[in-house]
């Protein structure tokens, strides 16, 4: 896969972040909009790391199913579950009146996850890419050579 395609999906996350932050300045705050984008942000986050480990991510909103999958290539993605499902309501719920009350505690929640999974997601991609790099590096140990100096203690 072209890094430069993974970077796109990263780059689109990042657009939804803002989005979701620029509502923190309307009035009223739009929480649904705002927790949408949250979820979006993830969502494409998540695919991004799909994609970057060669994974042809499904057609879901599902962040649980899609961290799941991340998880399959890297254990650490343990550490974002409870964002992911939190974040997972707001893919589609919000985006209709009275399927999903919100206010300004899950909003903030919202955004405080999407955030932590932005810090998250790219960090193991590149420590992935650092390991990578680094075992190219470094050569493999060599065996010790047979000691074939002549033994002088007799």
């Amino acid at each position: 896969m072209e890094f430069n395609y993974i970077l796109d999906w990263f780059y689109f996350a990042d657009t939804d972040l803002n989005y979701a932050e620029h509502g923190l300045s309307m009035y009223p705050q739009p929480y649904e909009l705002i927790c949408y984008h949250c979820q979006q942000s993830a969502e494409k986050y998540l695919k991004g790391y799909l994609f970057y480990r060669g994974v042809q991510p499904p057609k879901t909103h599902d962040l649980d199913r899609l961290c799941e999958m991340c998880a399959e290539h890297n254990t650490c993605f343990d550490e974002i579950e409870k964002q992911c499902a939190v974040l997972t309501a707001y893919g589609s719920q919000p985006r209709y009146p009275y399927e999903i009350q919100m206010n300004e505690y899950i909003m903030k929640k919202a955004l405080e996850y999407a955030k932590q999974i932005k810090d998250f997601v790219p960090l193991q991609a590149a420590r992935s890419e650092l390991g990578k790099a680094l075992s190219e590096e470094t050569p493999a140990e060599e065996e010790p050579e047979e000691d074939t100096t002549p033994d002088t203690t007799e």
